[in-house]
């Protein structure tokens, strides 16, 4: 049975108030409060073994196994017979049999008010202290069980809908009723906004504000909630996403229940299931799973990929083991194991401290996974060019900054795997591996470009420029050592430096006047100091020009004219740099060849954190130009951006447009997409190869990354390139000497 609700639990809204109270819970507790002779005989104490009555929320006993006698009362007033409902699962009979410990579930009835909770010892030793982590799996625990019958949780949420609903409803005179407000369409949610659109909203203002205090999109905030991502995934819509199948006697699952993946609450409890289908990894969206009172030995480690669960009740089945697979399931609240023989280092962890304390233990404990299959190069040309024709490569990557990767943004990880002294080693090792002729980084912050990468990279050969972000100038050097920016490195054997160019976004205002005019320039880009970062290089072989470009756009979706602006200073910068780099005589004796600035090759790297279709920096890049009323505007006003529309005279083509961008260039559990590209420009260049896709059976059993062997949260993109003969242009008549 279906029906449509909120993720919570129908069974979290039930109170143990109107249970029929135990013959133990009444009166005065025997070891904490003890009365008289009299009074201990009239009121019998506690279970004291693992085998004990256990009376339902509906009226229904179920006797436990193994009965004992108590000391004070004769056998037949302990042994009450045992009635069964029509369609109680009849494994219910053994589930405190297999209780993680000597906490009895109805200890945590006894004081749910109280800060101490307790349950009897020895019929005459001191109270036990439940911890408050046993304390939530018990009471969690005695709410599972309540919800035995056909489709409880289901006809609970129809009956407190109905209530609800007529309580809602408000007797008003029909002179006072309001007309309906016209609908307003608005800029970001409104007409302007595409379906699938990679810039819709897809958090909480709350989240975006956490994960902007954290300060880096990548972050997924272990256990609560899921970042804002630069674009994420849509569940498909539907009218209902809780299921309700517990209670049914089940044996088996149809495969026909994987294919709801906007389920987000599963009941599958309380049936006589002795395994969960592997395919139950296709419910991403799960919020909630409860398999309590099942007949499971094992459950899947397939569980590990839904990354969404929050809770995971499995009372009462027959579990000694847990599969360390679950250690990815990093925004897990509850992990219901009360009533299964779990095995003593797995349930002292439990008790102790709590479902994360678990599920770091987990993660950490993890086996590694086989390494994925080497990555594949795609040809695009012919391997035999023509003599003498130019070639070169490049990469561009985004490492994940030291200082963003972080166990609590990104719960997922094992924390070996997060460690920057591992990341690193693995970082420089995958970059050497392909012996590009240039390297554009971002997410490097100072310390390690100094201390590491320009070190490493220099044994290599490599020589290399960088700028960190704009906060840089306000910081003590303590503080500036962790500030990220973008580097370029180059094989200092076959290219000569001739200048570096750092193109601060927010400082583009200085130099047109037109954009200071306007509020939202203040407001909305301004105040964000990303960066790009540019070279211009000669060839020592042939004295060819090349400019390379490495850039990191804003990443918020809710700002997406920021980036759309962003790139458009991007370009209107390049086109300057590049015409100074024609107009300029290289010293050395070199011929110049070049009457314009379109006419040397251009790269342009980055982490531009935008979509390859519905995006508007994507359009500009690839069309050269979008109109000033481009819906990532979002009625915001740019001075000439947005009354002209912006334009640049490259012609750029993405390095994959020929096969297809990639699936992913940043894969984490909230978003997989590509948002990393390399553009050249294609009135000289053209694309001989590029670098293919992670394999997909591979992505299928990882929930995201940086994990064992990815040490970014993006992946690393690599084109090699030909260059185009060009008919020698006339010297120009002004040029300066370098």
């Amino acid at each position: 049975m279906y029906y449509s609700g909120t993720t919570a639990s129908p069974s979290r809204s039930h109170s143990l108030s109107n249970d029929p109270a135990p013959p133990w819970s009444r009166g005065p507790h025997p070891v904490l409060a003890p009365g008289s002779a009299q009074h201990a005989q009239a009121v019998p104490q506690g279970p004291q073994s693992p085998g004990y009555l256990v009376q339902y929320a509906n009226g229904h006993h179920a006797q436990h196994p193994l009965p004992h006698q108590h000391p004070h009362q004769p056998p037949h007033q302990h042994q009450i017979q045992h009635h069964q409902h029509p369609h109680q699962h009849p494994h219910s009979q053994h589930q405190h049999q297999n209780s993680l410990s000597g906490y009895h579930s109805p200890g945590s009835v006894h004081a749910q008010s109280t800060g101490r909770s307790t349950t009897p010892g020895a019929p005459n030793g001191p109270p036990v202290i439940i911890p408050p982590h046993w304390q939530q799996q018990l009471h969690r625990a005695e709410l599972c069980r309540q919800a035995s019958a056909p489709h409880h949780r289901a006809r609970a949420a129809a009956l407190a809908s109905r209530t609800s609903a007529k309580s809602a409803i408000p007797i008003t005179a029909p002179v006072n009723v309001a007309a309906p407000k016209p609908v307003q369409a608005d800029a970001t949610n409104g007409t302007h906004q595409r379906a699938g659109s990679v810039s819709e909203r897809t958090d909480t203002s709350e989240d975006r504000a956490s994960s902007a205090a954290n300060g880096h999109p990548s972050a997924n905030t272990a256990p609560v909630v899921n970042p804002p991502r630069p674009s994420a995934e849509r569940k498909p819509a539907s009218t209902w996403t809780t299921l309700d199948m517990g209670g049914m006697r089940l044996k088996n699952i149809s495969q026909s229940l994987f294919t709801l993946d906007y389920l987000t609450t599963l009941y599958i409890n309380h049936n006589q299931l002795t395994s969960i289908p592997p395919e139950i990894s296709r419910l991403r969206h799960l919020i909630l799973l409860d398999i309590s009172s099942n007949q499971l030995v094992s459950l899947p480690p397939e569980l590990g990929m839904l990354s969404s669960l929050r809770e995971l009740h499995a009372f009462d089945n027959r579990l000694e083991n847990i599969p360390p697979e679950f250690g990815t399931l990093h925004q897990l609240e509850m992990l219901g194991l009360e009533g299964n023989p779990l095995q003593p280092s797995l349930r002292i962890i439990l008790q102790k401290d709590g479902t994360p304390a678990l599920i770091s233990y987990l993660r950490d404990s993890c086996p590694v996974p086989a390494p994925p299959p080497e990555r594949q190069w795609r040809v695009l040309l012919p391997d035999d060019p023509e003599p003498g024709t130019e070639t070169f490569s490049v990469i561009s990557y985004n490492i994940l900054c030291e200082k963003y990767a972080t166990s609590t943004m990104y719960g997922y990880t094992p924390s070996w795997a997060l460690n920057w002294s591992y990341r690193k080693e693995l970082i420089l090792a995958e970059i050497q591996n392909y012996g590009a002729d240039f390297i554009c980084l971002q997410e490097v912050d100072v310390a390690q470009y100094e201390d590491y990468f320009f070190k490493k990279l220099g044994e290599a050969g490599y020589s290399g420029v960088f700028s960190p972000k704009s906060r840089v100038r306000t910081m003590s050097e303590t503080e500036r050592r962790r500030v990220d920016g973008c580097a370029i490195f180059f094989l200092s054997e076959k290219y000569t430096l001739i200048e570096h160019h750092l193109i601060e976004f927010a400082q583009a205002a200085h130099t047109r006047p037109a954009l200071r005019s306007t509020e939202d320039w203040f407001n909305r880009v301004q105040n964000k100091d990303h960066i790009a970062v540019a070279a211009t290089l000669v060839s020592r072989a042939t004295g060819t020009r090349l400019i390379i470009a490495n850039a990191h756009l804003f990443w918020d979706p809710e700002f997406r004219d920021v980036k759309l602006v962003q790139s458009a200073i991007l370009m209107d910068s390049l086109k300057v740099i590049a015409d100074d780099f024609a107009d300029m005589e290289v010293a050395g004796g070199q011929k110049n060849r070049y009457s314009k600035g379109t006419q040397i090759p251009l790269i342009v790297c980055g982490d531009f954190n935008s979509a390859p279709e519905d995006s508007g920096v994507s359009e500009f890049l690839s069309k050269g130009h979008v109109s000033g009323s481009h819906p990532d505007f979002m009625g915001h006003q740019y001075g000439p951006y947005t009354s002209e529309g912006p334009r640049h005279p490259f012609e750029l083509r993405s390095a994959y447009a020929g096969i297809g961008e990639l699936p992913m260039t940043n894969y984490v559990p909230s978003f997989q997409g590509a948002i990393d590209y390399i553009w050249y420009g294609t009135e000289n260049v053209d694309v001989a190869a590029v670098l293919g896709e992670v394999d997909k059976n591979y992505l299928s059993k990882v929930v995201g990354f940086p994990n064992a062997h990815f040490p970014s949260d993006h992946v690393l993109i690599s084109a090699e390139f030909r260059i185009l003969p060009t008919k020698e242009a006339k010297p120009s008549k002004s040029t300066r000497k370098r």
